[in-house]
């Protein structure tokens, strides 16, 4: 028992707990309500749906459901305890990523710890109750094996089984598979610098091209079967996603929370020039590619983290030592008194992480009702309106939660279900762009809005005397249209 509270070991218990209550947060992302509907109607039907079963816009088209899995997963947490074991499950995802990049990391437990808390806050943006969390786990999952696999080459066998899972989690599933195409172009550059024997760069392509054929492969056993092969590549290359969409847009460094990213890739230049650690081309290769992704796309931020954290954690800690200062453990005998005193400390913190996530769960309503425009919802439940309504793209799922089947919705996060096209004419209507707004809402046969109060629409059709306002509060406004 003694040893289990040897200082360090207390200190990594502390730092992954200060973790976990850290990404404990309130469900604020507006992707959540029409996952937690769809992992009911999964449960409920016993299908996956193959087509859209919650817009008029959209009504019957194909969905590629690619998170049905994970949808299952959040929705089966929400039953079981309400928002407080979803919130926690998720929160312990994101720490458990995190320490498996801190175990990869040189310079524990100081420098990996300081390393790793910054890539925490440049991360922490992208952090929620979402599929994209289980990405983030994978592919730490993913970066852990082929750290080891260099003593360990067997533990690359587990990539398959990993990207079975992934690819009915969340279509991320691509990253591994590109991860895959990196290490075994990473090899080859340390063996064309002479870092890596032929006769080893041999068995470990042989390795690596065998998983990645049989990734690919395992890639098809879902609901979805081949047309998963393409699906990531549409998100991609969706030009009005990248447009409209924050999370898929190049991080904005004038705001205070990318500053911890910038911090990052300034030391990841500086670092290299000044510390007597030099990254192997592999390293480098893989960096370069994941600064790139960064950006271009907040979205790939976290995935950037998980590979720059180690680096930043190598060139950093021998940097220090070359400088002659270090902080060294002592690993004497623990003192019976230091023991009991290092329990108290675990036994406090764990009940403060327990407190913590106490209080997040217990205002989540509050936090609902400030994100989201709850008392608007309830005066569409007990006031039935007629006809088509055209709302927010953002509160679209938190209708489909609250309010599927009665008010079928216009627009929700799905942007791979409704398209370029539909997602460029919405924003040319909600913004009164261009001479054929108002045409466009004759041709979608709207007789609502539900939109907030600051919408471009909203004043256009104040100007309309068949528009009147039915209700309206801070967060959103409903109008309606007279014949």
């Amino acid at each position: 028992m003694r040893e289990f509270l040897q200082t360090r070991r207390l200190f990594v218990i502390v730092f992954a707990l200060g973790l976990f209550v850290m990404a404990s947060r309130n469900v604020t992302d507006p992707d959540v309500w029409w996952h937690l509907r769809t992992g009911q109607l999964i449960l409920q039907t016993g299908h996956v749906p193959r087509v859209d079963p919650y817009s008029f816009t959209r009504a019957g088209q194909r969905w590629i459901d690619h998170e049905w899995l994970s949808q299952i997963l959040i929705y089966g947490l929400y039953r079981a305890g309400g928002w407080i074991t979803p919130i926690a499950f998720f929160g312990a995802i994101a720490a458990a990523a995190l320490m498996l990049a801190y175990a990869r990391s040189p310079g524990k437990p100081y420098v990996a710890a300081v390393v790793t808390l910054l890539g925490a806050f440049a991360a922490a943006p992208s952090w929620g109750v979402r599929p994209q969390m289980l990405t983030f786990l994978l592919a730490s999952v993913l970066l852990l094996l082929w750290d080891r696999s260099y003593s360990r080459p067997g533990l690359l066998c587990w990539i398959p089984p990993i990207i079975l899972l992934w690819a009915n989690l969340h279509a991320g599933y691509a990253l591994g598979i590109v991860f895959v195409i990196l290490f075994a172009a990473g090899d080859a550059l340390d063996a064309a610098f002479g870092l890596m024997a032929r006769s080893e760069l041999t068995r470990r392509l042989k390795i690596l091209t065998a998983v990645l054929a049989a990734s690919l492969a395992v890639v098809a056993i879902n609901p979805n079967g081949t047309s998963l092969y393409t699906y990531p590549f549409q998100t991609l290359h969706s030009s009005a996603m990248q447009r409209y969409i924050t999370e898929w847009q190049s991080p904005d460094f004038h705001a205070g929370k990318h500053l911890p990213l910038l911090l990052m890739i300034m030391g990841s230049l500086l670092l290299p020039a000044i510390s007597p650690h030099r990254l192997r081309p592999r390293d480098l290769l893989l960096l370069v590619v994941m600064t790139f992704a960064a950006l271009i796309s907040s979205r790939h931020i976290p995935i950037y983290v998980l590979v720059a954290v180690p680096m930043l954690s190598a060139t950093l800690n021998a940097w220090i030592m070359e400088k002659h200062f270090s902080l060294p453990w002592r690993n004497k005998p623990l003192p019976r008194p230091r023991a009991v005193l290092n329990a108290c400390i675990l036994v406090i913190l764990a009940l403060s992480a327990a407190a913590r996530l106490r209080y997040v769960s217990a205002h989540q309503p509050a936090v609902e009702a400030k994100e989201f425009p709850a008392a608007a919802v309830s005066y569409l439940r007990t006031h039935r309106l007629s006809g088509p309504m055209l709302n927010h793209d953002n509160w679209g799922g938190y209708l489909i939660w609250h309010l599927a089947p009665q008010y079928p919705v216009f627009i929700d996060g799905r942007a791979d279900v409704y398209g370029d096209g539909f997602l460029k004419e919405f924003a040319s209507v909600y913004f009164v762009q261009g001479k054929n707004w108002q045409q466009l809402l004759e041709t979608w046969g709207i007789q609502s809005v539900f939109l907030p109060p600051d919408a471009p629409l909203v004043t256009a059709l104040g100007t309309i005397p068949s528009w009147t306002v039915a209700y309206a509060d801070r967060q959103a406004v409903i109008m309606i249209k007279h014949p």
